[in-house]
């Protein structure tokens, strides 16, 4: 129309959108990744996946304290320990991915000025690599071990 002026939808959705931190994201998921709080952080409370790493995270807690209150022979710890350590496991490979994004794309992803972000994040990503590894390996033995004392006792 001619009268009216239309607003620009990309010069307004920059200057709408808050300027995220990849060092503070990255180190988000490293430390409250369990609790989805680097997508709390990214995308905001109405994130799904953010709301379901909490809840994973939880309900594999749950089977954590089965195991210590109730002892090996818990078998819903049998099947919650797992969901646990592979909750652990998805928070450190989002660090890791967050953290080893290369910068200009970061700033391209989300429309801002471009910013160096130095060892920070990579430093994450070193103890995501460690905690995630030792995770992945601890989730898989117990699974492991618990799938076969199963086939025992059921023989």
């Amino acid at each position: 129309m001619a009268g009216i002026a239309m607003p620009d939808r990309a010069a307004g959705s920059t200057a709408a959108t808050k300027s995220k931190s990849k060092t503070l994201a990255t180190w988000l998921a490293l430390l409250g990744g369990l609790l989805g709080a680097h997508r709390f952080y990214l995308h905001g409370w109405r994130d799904v996946l953010g709301w379901l790493h909490a809840l994973g995270s939880l309900i594999g807690l749950v089977g954590v304290v089965r195991m210590l209150n109730l002892g090996q022979d818990d078998h819903a710890a049998w099947l919650l320990i797992p969901l646990f350590g592979a909750m652990v496991v998805v928070a450190m490979l989002s660090t890791i991915v967050l953290g080893l994004t290369p910068d200009e794309r970061w700033a391209e992803r989300r429309g801002q000025p471009l910013q160096d972000t130095r060892w920070a994040p990579v430093i994450a990503v070193v103890i995501a690599l460690l905690v995630g590894g030792a995770a992945l390996m601890g989730t898989l033995a117990f699974a492991g071990q618990m799938f076969f004392e199963y086939q025992k006792l059921s023989a």
